[in-house]
């Protein structure tokens, strides 16, 4: 089979909503070059994984390629993804340079095409996010490894608003709690919660092909085996008492989805979101204030921000 590579050339802060503007515009996948993953991979105080001058890298920005197949006419689509991508200017984020390419591929360059980027990366001092198809050891007692295959997945797992994430979950699971994960994408936060100990989780996302990504991330990792994913708009029609919810996603969607986050947590749990970029903070942690909740924290990487909430008992 003929393949078409598209090749969006974009910021950093965009690049997952550009990976979902070509999922939805029919891609069979996506490869994201992020120079921010990039410089992830310089050695840290977890050590040096890989040889870095190995790697093919952008050395600013991103570059999202999705791959069309022949029964795409994509030519037709390209001025709608275009038009989509210069929107996201709308919400906040920006899409600049907002290029966008496109070549042919053979069926057997489009199954190694976005291989070459992805290599196991730690993200937090316990978690290291490796590819489905790498052999990884575990390097350190109490490291847990979490597989991903990113030629479906909504990013690598390794960009900062995940990270950030990622450490929130780490300051507030203690083990055996309800969780449940807004905007999933991959699915990589359901499974970092189970492997921290989380017991229940439910996970939801807006987009059918995010919802399939997730599940087959999901059964790459046997600990998130009883993770239940499915479609959903937020938390509409979710009646659930959760101690943790945690939510990965544009801060104009935060925003509405606050009341429901306090409608379906318990008093005494945790709020947890990420994908704030500096201009939206403050509408963010206002909207959290306002519906009640105390800020237990805030942290920042780069642009980005991430606030973990309490939800007061009676006796706080």
């Amino acid at each position: 089979m003929k393949w078409t590579e598209v090749t969006v050339s974009t910021s950093n802060e965009a690049v997952e909503a550009v990976s979902n503007i070509l999922m939805e515009a029919g891609a069979s996948g996506v490869k994201i070059d992020d120079a921010l993953d990039y410089q992830n991979l310089k050695p840290d105080r977890y050590g040096e994984i890989i040889d870095l001058d190995t790697i093919p890298h952008v050395t600013s920005g991103a570059k999202v390629s999705a791959y069309f197949p022949e029964t795409v006419f994509v030519p037709e689509i390209l001025p709608t993804i275009k038009q989509r991508v210069t929107k996201l200017a709308e919400y906040g984020l920006n899409p600049d340079p907002n290029e966008v390419s496109m070549a042919a591929l053979s069926d057997e360059n489009w199954a190694t095409a976005w291989k070459k980027y992805y290599h196991p990366v730690r993200v937090t001092r316990y978690l290291t996010i490796v590819p489905s198809w790498e052999n990884y050891q575990v390097t350190q007692p109490g490291e847990e490894v979490i597989k991903l295959d990113p030629g479906m997945a909504f990013g690598t797992g390794t960009h900062p608003t995940t990270k950030l994430s990622l450490q929130g979950l780490e300051t507030v699971i203690n083990g055996g709690e309800h969780l449940i994960d807004v905007g999933t994408g991959s699915g990589v936060l359901s499974i970092a919660a189970k492997a921290m100990g989380v017991g229940a989780v439910e996970a939801y996302d807006l987009d059918e092909v995010a919802v399939r990504s997730a599940q087959a991330n999901l059964d790459l990792n046997p600990v998130a085996k009883d993770v239940k994913v499915a479609a959903n708009d937020l938390l509409k029609g979710i009646h659930a008492q959760a101690d943790i919810i945690v939510a990965n996603i544009l801060a104009e969607i935060i925003v509405p989805l606050v009341p429901q986050a306090k409608a379906n947590l318990k008093r005494g749990g945790y709020f947890i979101t990420s994908g704030i970029i500096n201009d939206k903070f403050k509408t963010v942690r206002d909207a959290i204030a306002a519906a009640g909740f105390q800020i237990a924290q805030h942290t920042q990487m780069g642009d980005w921000h991430s606030i973990v909430a309490y939800l007061p008992t009676d006796e706080d």
